[in-house]
């Protein structure tokens, strides 16, 4: 079912709010398709989805590898029955302030704050589509 990623439904924001493990799909450079285990955080009102990780992840080289433009990616949870994917455009950010404000959603989501990290950045994904049974 096709859900407005900017917009969406009290359930759809109600699930994205649990702390579940997620997938998030990047295209390797020969087009196909990479899936690993990921939080992901999801901010509606920007249309914008988070995820935290290390600079040296093959999940950044191979956004990096898709050029200036950004590489189409997707991130899915499911539990049970319930299932929710939003895609979009991910860059890789690595500006401090990104990085912490991404660490701060990251922590209210999953309860918990992630050890800390140097080479953290964050694969930022600008939100063009969303879908699910939630």
């Amino acid at each position: 079912m096709a859900i407005d990623p900017r917009s969406p439904d009290a359930s759809y924001l109600e699930f994205w709010g649990e702390p579940l493990l997620c997938t998030l799909t990047t295209p390797r450079p020969d087009g196909t398709p990479h899936m690993v285990p990921v939080c992901v955080t999801y901010d509606p009102g920007a249309g914008i989805a988070r995820v935290i990780t290390g600079r040296h992840s093959r999940k950044v080289a191979h956004v990096l590898a898709a050029g200036p433009e950004g590489a189409r990616v997707a991130v899915c949870q499911v539990e049970g029955k319930r299932w929710a994917t939003l895609e979009g455009v991910a860059r890789i950010r690595t500006e401090a302030d990104a990085v912490a404000d991404a660490v701060a959603r990251h922590t209210a989501r999953y309860r918990r704050t992630p050890r800390p990290n140097p080479d953290r950045v964050v694969i930022e994904i600008a939100l063009t589509r969303a879908m699910g049974r939630t």
